[in-house]
């Protein structure tokens, strides 16, 4: 299965390109560093600028978050979750780390497939 990443959408011309990428691309939003054995809060958001739809067939069906190959949480929706209105979907997971993290987030769209986020590092400290 082919992994779609975001691009800069700054740099694309055509509007619908941008609301494609945008819309179907995961975002980490998190703290920089985070202290050993201590819950730390992971929000993982779908489009910055753009909303995804919510139809039938045509919504995002999973958000996962990773810390390098290993998968740390998943959280799974039906359509309709957000209304069946147009949204950006967003998680918001709770890990407990024991040392530096390379975290990473996945979303699956049922139409357009699996995208990738870019990777955040997390220095866990004492």
């Amino acid at each position: 299965m082919k992994i779609n990443r975001y691009v800069d959408i700054s740099t694309i011309d055509r509007e619908a390109k941008r609301d494609y990428i945008d819309r179907h691309s995961p975002f980490i939003h998190c703290e920089k560093t985070a202290k050993k054995g201590e819950k730390f809060k992971v929000t993982v958001k779908l489009g910055d600028e753009y909303p995804h739809p919510d139809d039938f067939d045509h919504y995002i069906a999973w958000v996962q978050l990773w810390n390098g190959e290993n998968n740390l949480a998943q959280a799974t929706f039906v359509p309709g979750a957000l209304g069946n209105q147009p949204g950006h979907v967003e998680v918001d997971f709770y890990i407990v780390p024991q040392k530096n993290l390379k975290l990473t987030a996945m979303s699956f769209c049922t139409k357009h497939g699996l995208w990738q986020s870019d990777e955040v590092e997390v220095e866990v400290a004492e």
